[in-house]
């Protein structure tokens, strides 16, 4: 029995290098898998979702390459998926204990510093919220410093606030850990909140990939 096909559905972003960086999560997930790939996006970049689930025949998975579930989960990809009664769609690759280790292994190669601020794109969803909540409780275990949450978008506070309450705080240097999946919008929101150190993208760390086969056979127990 042929195995159902993999649709990574990610958000989609202008940068070049975020393509790279989300393409080569989605090539690799479905070579780990053996299993045929889809590529759909959300947002800003084609194909749509909907119109690759119309594109094919057989079963599929969806794996959202996103971090939180949000309006983009709610409403595009469980659209999509409810055209057809042989998809399912995986849960968001946030949170999962491999992205708090990624995390707090880059903070730590920032070097020292006195407070953490983990910054995600942000939702009016309150359940993005509580995934990041989640995320911020496992890296505050593994980091011996105060962690807070910042958003660059659509929720508050804002990540440069963050960092400026960090300071009123007390802390002389804040780092940001960028909870973000590839270079893009977000990230450079990010990157500019005046923090003294950023780090990378997580989906650039080879685990991102690790996370989405999980995901993906995670579905398929729910199926049976």
């Amino acid at each position: 029995m042929t195995a159902p096909a993999l649709v990574c559905c990610s958000h989609g972003t202008d940068s070049t290098q975020g393509r790279r960086v989300i393409r080569t999560i989605a090539r690799r997930t479905a070579t780990a898998l053996d299993v045929k790939l889809h590529e759909a996006f959300v947002d800003v970049q084609e194909p749509k979702i909907d119109d690759v689930i119309r594109g094919f025949d057989g079963p599929a998975v969806i794996v959202p390459l996103l971090l939180s579930p949000g309006f983009h989960t709610s409403v595009d990809i469980g659209r999509a998926a409810g055209l057809r009664d042989d998809v399912d769609v995986a849960g968001t690759l946030g949170p999962h204990p491999f992205l708090a280790d990624i995390l707090s292994q880059r903070v730590r190669r920032c070097g020292p510093t006195d407070a953490v601020v983990l910054a995600a794109a942000g939702s009016s969803r309150p359940e993005a919220a509580e995934r990041v909540r989640a995320v911020q409780a496992a890296l505050a275990e593994r980091l011996p410093l105060p962690v807070t949450v910042g958003y660059a978008y659509g929720a508050t506070p804002r990540v440069a606030e963050a960092v400026a309450e960090a300071r009123a705080a007390g802390a002389e240097r804040v780092t940001i850990a960028s909870y973000v999946l590839a270079p893009g919008h977000f990230a450079n929101l990010i990157a500019d909140s005046g923090a003294d150190a950023v780090t990378d993208p997580v989906g650039t760390d080879p685990r991102v990939v690790d996370i989405a086969v999980q995901r993906y056979r995670e579905a398929l127990l729910v199926r049976g």
